[in-house]
C-alpha cells in the first residue's frame, strides 16, 4: 500500500470527511483491521482565506507550497489538495514537490464520463464556479458542458460556504436554497450537479434530490484509495 498525502484544513470540516472516506475505502477493500497509510498536514485556513479575499494568490501559493513540501517530507507517495478552490494553485503546488498530484477535477470528470454525463451543473465557491482553472479544465480536457447558477445564486452559494459550512453551521433554510438551485440547474438541462466544494456534502445529500449529485470529496478520496492500492507508480 502506498502512502496518501493530504493537504488539508481548507476547511478542517471537510478534511475530516477525507480522512474518514479514505480509511473506510481501504478497510472495505482489504478487510480486517486495515486502514490507510496517510500523511496529513492541516493548515490554518484564516490567513489563506484573507489572501484569497485580497486577491493575493501568490501569497497563498507560498503557504501551500511549504505545506506540500511538509507532506512529501513526511513520506507521502502522492498529494491531494483537500479543497476544490485551491486547485486554482495546483500547478504551483505540484511544482513544489516530486510526488504526483491527484487532481480533484480530473477524478470527478472521469467518474462523470464513466456514467455518461455530458452536461453538468457546478456548485462551489465563486472562484470555482466562475474561473477557468476548474470549469475550463472540465470542458477543455474532458469535453464536459458545464453550467453554473446565475450571479445572484452564485453569490448565495459562495456566502453559505464561507459563512456557514466552513464553520460547521448547517441551516435548514440554506439546505432548502441549495436544493432549489440544484433543481433549477436540472430544469435547465443539467444531467447531474457537481458538489464542487468539499463542504457542500455536509449540507445536501443524494437522498434530498432526484438530480444526480457528484460529491467531489467522496470521488477524490476514492481516487486516492484506488491509487494507493494499485501496484507500481501510476
Amino acid at each position: 500500500m502506498k502512502t496518501i498525502g493530504l493537504l488539508g484544513g481548507m476547511s478542517w470540516q471537510s478534511t475530516v470527511g477525507y480522512y474518514r472516506a479514505i480509511n473506510t475505502g481501504v478497510e472495505q477493500a482489504l478487510g480486517g483491521l486495515h486502514s490507510a497509510q496517510v500523511v496529513l498536514y492541516s493548515v490554518d485556513f484564516a490567513p489563506l482565506e484573507a489572501r484569497m479575499r485580497a486577491g493575493d494568490w501568490q501569497g497563498a501559493a507560498g503557504i501551500l507550497q511549504d505545506a506540500a513540501r511538509r507532506v512529501a517530507s513526511g513520506g507521502a507517495d502522492c498529494l491531494l489538495i483537500c479543497t476544490n478552490t485551491m486547485h486554482k494553485l495546483a500547478p504551483e503546488i505540484a511544482a513544489a514537490v516530486d510526488i504526483p498530484l491527484i487532481h480533484i477535477a480530473d477524478a470527478t470528470a472521469e467518474v462523470l464520463i464513466r456514467d455518461g454525463v455530458e452536461r453538468v451543473g457546478l456548485l462551489g465557491t465563486a472562484f470555482t464556479m466562475e474561473e477557468e482553472f476548474y470549469r475550463g479544465r472540465l470542458g477543455e480536457r474532458f469535453g464536459l458542458d458545464v453550467m453554473v447558477p446565475d450571479e445572484a445564486d452564485r453569490n448565495r452559494v459562495h456566502d453559505i460556504i464561507f459563512n456557514e459550512l466552513c464553520r460547521g453551521v448547517i441551516r435548514p433554510e440554506s439546505r432548502k436554497m441549495y436544493l432549489r438551485i440544484v433543481a433549477d440547474l436540472g430544469a435547465a438541462g443539467a444531467q447531474a450537479v457537481i458538489l464542487g466544494c468539499t463542504e457542500i456534502g455536509l449540507l445536501i445529500r443524494q437522498a434530498d434530490t432526484p438530480v444526480p449529485l457528484y460529491d467531489t470529496t467522496a470521488i477524490h478520496a476514492a481516487a486516492a484509495v484506488a491509487w494507493a492500492l494499485t501496484d507500481g507508480e501510476g
